[in-house]
């Protein structure tokens, strides 16, 4: 294997960490341990967490910073939104996210995607994942989307979710990125001009040593890309220090808990710690997911109140937003609303049928994001949101470029505390990946930041 500069730390020198709380530095001295680029919003915040609960420093930036890092940290997030853009797009961002991230220092990269390995035959994670390798100069990464926590398991190089494969488990269905084969070093080789090859479950179960041959054998015989077992937590930490000399790692949130260690981290309490949460509550949920259709449901059969936007009425030129504005105004001051686009797959693809998949999606996107901006301007600060592509548009739309991640809700998704020009104040927020958390995932949410205190 070779390995670009700056590359990873060498073996028995991972640097010593700490778990102070975020502080500003010189901003020219600071060097982070490790850069992430995360092709979603949510999916940033899903790998974000998984750091944070290893005992890393973590801040989320929205798109590419413009500037020097100012905050001493461990780890910085970079979430894009280049999951459903063009590969040539996907490409571009995620190269501007790796020149930002190696001036500041990074010691290693690591380009994350969803657990589902959401992507086409034509990408997009193979396309980035070749272009940071030719931009790193090396020769060699892995991948793997498992996230046991959250039921996405690989074995024998078949994606799972739960107990069945991920073609049977909705993600055929899903309207921009449906995946139709389980097989990881197959859809992998569709979309990549390297050799794609394998690390099993019973070398991951022997453990480092044993990956790390594996891994030698796999460059003698010319694979670049190794698709990499994992069916449990126990064989992420495994997998961990086999992969502390990779100059890359692509990979969904799951490996994340295996590498803070390599650089002398412990889990922290304090390394999750935001400011008291205050201000209205409100959920805003554009997924389309099984799981976020049942956590609509859970919240209506509550009797909690929720609006739904309904695309047809968009594309008529109705004015949807005042509407569900002038509906949440009187309820907010009594617990939290929902508004949703959540709707189940026929309706959906009947959407898409009248107006196009891209412009249906598009004009539910902006609609979301425009109830968003109003909702905080009626006070919310503690908001929900639902949905990769909603979670990009409405934190665009608020015009946050970093967040700061806090405590776990469920598995992969964290409360987080940012700054916007409309909550000068600060505004906590959690940005949910479609296909996770509980049935019960909104009522938690706000139940779990209200019992939060600063330790």
């Amino acid at each position: 294997m070779t390995a670009a500069a700056p590359g990873p730390p060498k073996q028995g020198t991972a640097p010593s960490g700490g778990s102070e709380p975020h502080k500003v530095g010189s901003v020219g001295a600071l060097k982070i341990k490790l850069g992430c680029i995360a092709d979603d919003f949510t999916g940033a915040t899903d790998l974000a967490n998984n750091l944070v609960r290893a005992g890393m420093r973590v801040v989320q930036t929205i798109g590419v910073p413009t500037s020097p890092l100012g905050a001493e940290v461990d780890a910085v997030v970079v979430a894009l939104k280049s999951r459903t853009v063009s590969p040539a797009e996907a490409v571009s961002q995620s190269l501007a996210a790796l020149a930002w991230l190696q001036a500041q220092g990074a010691q290693q990269i690591y380009f994350k995607y969803c657990s589902t390995f959401d992507s086409t035959a034509q990408g997009n994670i193979g396309p980035v994942t070749e272009a940071l390798m030719d931009a790193l100069g090396i020769d060699f990464t892995i991948a793997t989307p498992a996230f046991p926590d959250n039921k996405r398991t690989v074995f024998k190089g078949y994606l799972f979710v739960g107990d069945v494969l991920l073609n049977e488990s909705g993600m055929q269905n899903h309207p921009l990125t449906p995946m139709t084969d389980p097989n990881l070093v197959r859809v992998m080789q569709s979309q990549t001009r390297r050799k794609v090859g394998l690390i099993d479950h019973q070398v991951v179960a022997q453990g480092e040593a044993a990956i790390r041959e594996r891994i030698q054998q796999l460059c003698v015989d010319g694979v670049g890309v190794a698709v990499v077992d994992a069916v449990s937590n126990d064989d992420l930490r495994r997998m961990g220090p086999a992969l502390k000399d990779l100059a890359l790692v692509t990979a969904g949130s799951g490996v994340a808990i295996g590498l803070p260690a390599n650089f002398g981290l412990l889990p922290s309490g304090q390394s999750g710690q935001l400011p008291p949460a205050s201000g209205l509550q409100a959920v805003v949920s554009g997924s389309c997911s099984l799981a976020t259709l049942r956590q609509v449901a859970q919240f209506r059969s509550t009797g909690r109140p929720a609006f739904v936007v309904d695309a047809l009425r968009l594309a008529a030129g109705d004015d949807v937003v005042a509407e569900a504005l002038a509906w949440a105004a009187p309820l907010l001051s009594g617990g939290p609303v929902l508004v949703y686009s959540t709707a189940e797959t026929q309706a959906i693809k009947n959407v898409q049928g009248l107006l196009g998949v891209e412009d249906a999606g598009l004009l539910v996107e902006r609609c979301m994001a425009s109830i968003v901006l109003g909702l905080v301007q009626l006070g919310v600060r503690q908001l929900v949101v639902a949905g990769g592509e909603t979670s990009g548009a409405c934190v665009q739309a608020l015009g946050i470029t970093q967040m700061q991640i806090g405590p776990q809700i469920d598995p992969g998704v964290p409360w987080c505390h940012a700054l916007s020009a409309l909550a000068p104040d600060g505004l906590h927020l959690t940005l949910k990946s479609g296909n996770f958390g509980s049935d019960d995932f909104f009522r938690k949410s706000f139940t779990i930041l209200s019992s939060e205190r600063p330790r």
